[in-house]
């Protein structure tokens, strides 16, 4: 099931013939708000009381965007979770905090936990979350939620939770090294989806203007072998909206209803995610996030940045003093030991919009918030994106 909700009255700013342009603030924030049972999370968000929770809510209340979305929230058909977490903890005060009420949410399902029926990690058993269409102990763990300020166009929203990993031409399906033949049989590719969570298009009204946010969450580029499967898949998830944005190179992909294309030209969008991909560090397949943050249908006039997280890649060491990248861009804290911090979390709007300001909620370790972080590995990515009231024409 596949919802669009509302809960109160909308309260984002709205566009007029004499109006200055909207200022919209977009954000994104792997939130980490993911349990090992289907409906332990709704169990523990029903009371209002969830320390994580109200955590994450105090941080997204602090920045106030018009439009997030929220990765590592679990999915359930009911959309309790997402509900749960708009109504008591974002419409509530967090320790001072004014309430944040989000008008309109989009939740739905994602390959998360959902059996293949094949064995897919090639260990003689075709069961269990390795085996799953994106790995997960039950469907919906790890899902995702869109909240907004502003009206979602329910009736445009475009899903792709289905689209075959084969159907993606030229696509970089693993190689076993030790064989070189495919890593993956006809059988398995004949039903293994590309995305392991979902891609969403997402229309969002902004005055007179369409906005999509292009929304997914792509497997970590590890936790695999020496095929580089994750690698392989997470580098293909983004490739997706890199084909996507382009008219000429987006004829392969189909909807989950059957819809063929992407955007038309001259589309506004924005990418947002968990992009799981550094465009300079860590583990990812060819510099995989370098498919968007060098791509020409984009806006790369800013990049989030904040002190905290250079500060932290200081104290930290370890690897993150090998670290190419500029570590005040890092939206993550992974171990020192291991990839150390990067940038995977993205606000990336088209060249048609114009970002004005920019920032990653992370705190130096003696400024306010500080004790807010540990609810998850990852930091509140936001972009604030100028929009034109003039009427700006839109295809599919």
């Amino acid at each position: 099931m596949v919802s669009v909700a509302l809960f109160g009255s909308c309260v984002g700013q709205a566009c007029n013939s004499q109006a200055e342009p909207v200022q919209l603030r977009v954000a994104t924030f792997n939130v980490s708000l993911h349990r090992h049972r289907a409906g332990d999370l709704v169990q523990e968000l029903e009371s209002g009381n969830s320390l994580q929770a109200k955590k994450i809510a105090e941080i997204i209340q602090s920045i106030r965007p018009h439009v997030i979305l929220i990765n590592e929230l679990d999915y359930d058909q009911q959309c309790r979770a997402a509900r749960l977490f708009n109504q008591k903890y974002l419409a509530v005060s967090q320790n001072g905090h004014d309430p944040l009420v989000f008008p309109y949410f989009h939740t739905g399902p994602v390959n998360t936990g959902v059996p293949s029926t094949v064995d897919l990690n090639k260990d003689g058993v075709a069961e269990g979350p390795l085996d799953a269409f994106g790995y997960g102990v039950f469907p919906g763990q790890y899902g995702m939620t869109l909240y907004a300020m502003f009206p979602i166009q329910q009736t445009r929203i475009r899903t792709f939770q289905t689209f075959l990993w084969k159907d993606m031409p030229g696509a970089l399906l693993p190689i076993n090294r030790n064989t070189r033949q495919p890593f993956y049989n006809p059988g398995d590719l004949a039903v293994l989806r590309l995305s392991s969570k979902s891609h969403w298009d997402i229309p969002v009204q902004v005055g007179q203007n369409v906005i999509h946010v292009l929304a997914s969450h792509p497997t970590p580029p590890v936790f695999d072998g020496p095929e580089d499967r994750n690698g392989s898949r997470n580098h293909d998830e983004i490739r997706f909206w890199a084909d996507y944005v382009l008219p000429d190179r987006s004829r392969y992909i189909h909807d989950d209803r059957g819809v063929c294309g992407g955007l038309a030209a001259g589309s506004h969008f924005i990418v947002v995610g968990d992009l799981n991909a550094d465009p300079r560090d860590g583990a990812s397949r060819n510099r995989a996030a370098r498919q968007l943050t060098e791509h020409p249908a984009f806006n790369h006039d800013l990049i989030p940045r904040s002190e905290g997280a250079a500060q932290q890649a200081a104290l930290q060491g370890g690897i993150n003093q090998k670290h190419q990248g500029d570590a005040a861009c890092d939206t993550c804290d992974f171990s020192e030991d291991g990839p150390g911090n990067l940038r995977v979390d993205y606000v990336l709007s088209s060249n048609t919009l114009r970002p004005r300001q920019a920032g990653v909620y992370w705190p130096r370790t003696n400024e306010a918030g500080f004790h807010l972080i540990d609810a998850s590995d990852h930091r509140l990515v936001w972009v604030d994106i100028e929009v034109s009231c003039a009427h700006h024409s839109q295809a599919r």
